[in-house]
């Protein structure tokens, strides 16, 4: 295994010292990046060789190659403790990444310094965040396989070792409900309490959420207490106009991305159909919950047409019984939470991406939520998130 001490001393800042704990921090918004043997020996010996798979391209990049395409990663997707100055939108190897986001254990010793109790990691930028370059796969045996290859090893090489410290999170198949609810309850089975699902799953090819397609999956999901869990960027980012700076303009409308997937999941009226449902809205932050409930609010008083299609209640009622938030921080917004519900915001790290607050999650959190009262950063730091995900806190929790 790589440590950091054998990585270019001239791409990372000096090893952090770890953080003074304040609080009991779960992380329900982070990332994994696949590592490069991940998918070894875990196909049937008719598909092995199929596998993705690392290869080395001309220009000495590391990237993955799955049924003829590439696949990168790419900058400000693994730059947990680089150099800003360093940080290229360019494919990364290996050895130009922390340990911490391929390794499972060197990723809890990051936790550790950071001061992270437990983490939620969404699978990389090579995966779709939510698997969909496996579903659709061209040969969509091949993909299902694939599909099931990751989430073993989510289950043997990633959770196993640290079940205290991660949350299991799957992937599965979006083309074939009935195979994708089957996956979702083997998944459970062996203790899995998340699937990531795309947020408006029509603009990548399939079916809108509004579609029937999704009835085996979301019942799926309903009846095993599993999570679907919607991360920005999972369809795709916002349309963006020639000349513009597609990274900076990108991560502008992440809130903007969340606002419209949370309307359309709210008004598809799965919830009311299953009411038991919980769906968290990853890296969108919470400065735009309060405005929908605004708005949904005003479509019931003043309209008179918003308790159509949610099964008679109020649509905001719905939005906080079936839904949860998380944040960076909101500093601005924060206050918003007596509107979303205290007990629907959760707290994201979003280690190794390029807006993470690892290493100092600690001193984030203190400065910008420290004045709040203390049951409440219990909640957001730590209770909220156990409760969702049905995890284990440690023996004593803080503050």
């Amino acid at each position: 295994m790589t440590t950091f001490a054998e990585l270019p001393s001239d791409l990372f800042l000096p090893e952090p010292t770890p953080r003074d704990v304040k609080y009991t921090v779960i992380s329900v918004d982070d990332h994994l990046v696949e590592p490069p043997r991940m998918f070894e020996g875990r196909l049937p010996a008719a598909l092995q060789d199929r596998a993705p798979k690392v290869i080395v391209t001309e220009a000495g990049h590391e990237v993955w190659e799955f049924e003829g395409e590439r696949h990168f990663q790419v900058g400000q997707n693994a730059v947990a403790g680089r150099r800003p100055e360093t940080v290229k939108i360019e494919p990364f190897r290996f050895d130009q990444m922390r340990p911490g986001c391929f390794d499972p254990d060197a990723r809890v010793r990051d936790m550790d310094t950071g001061g992270i109790w437990a983490s939620l990691n969404f699978p990389s930028m090579i995966t779709g965040f939510c698997g969909r370059v496996y579903s659709q796969a061209k040969d969509r045996d091949l993909g299902f396989s694939v599909t099931q290859a990751w989430n073993d090893w989510m289950y043997e090489a990633w959770w196993g070792p640290h079940r205290e410290r991660f949350i299991p999170l799957g992937i599965t198949d979006l083309g074939d409900p009935e195979r994708g609810a089957a996956e979702i309850r083997r998944n459970a089975a062996r203790g899995f309490t998340s699937v990531s699902l795309p947020e408006r799953p029509h603009r990548i090819g399939f079916p809108s959420i509004f579609d029937d397609h999704w009835e085996p999956i979301i019942r799926a999901c309903a009846d095993t207490e599993t999570v679907i869990s919607l991360h920005v960027g999972s369809s795709g980012m916002a349309d963006f106009p020639a000349g513009c700076p597609p990274i900076q303009l990108g991560a502008t409308l992440f809130g903007q991305l969340s606002l419209t997937a949370c309307a359309e999941w709210l008004w598809s009226a799965w919830a009311a159909k299953y009411p038991d449902m919980k769906i968290a809205m990853s890296e969108g932050g919470i400065g735009w919950v309060a405005m929908l409930i605004d708005r949904l609010d005003n479509i019931v008083d003043r309209s008179g047409y918003g308790l159509d299609g949610v099964g008679g209640m109020r649509p905001a009622d719905v939005l906080r019984r079936n839904f949860s938030f998380c944040t960076i921080d909101d500093p601005s917004t924060i206050d918003t939470r007596y509107t979303i519900g205290v007990d629907n915001i959760m707290v994201e790290v979003d280690y190794p991406h390029g807006d993470s607050t690892w290493p100092d999650t600690q001193s984030v959190i203190e400065r910008y939520w420290g004045h709040l009262p203390v049951e409440e950063l219990r909640k957001l730091t730590h209770e909220n998130a156990a409760a969702l995900y049905r995890h284990p806190l440690p023996p004593i929790t803080v503050p």
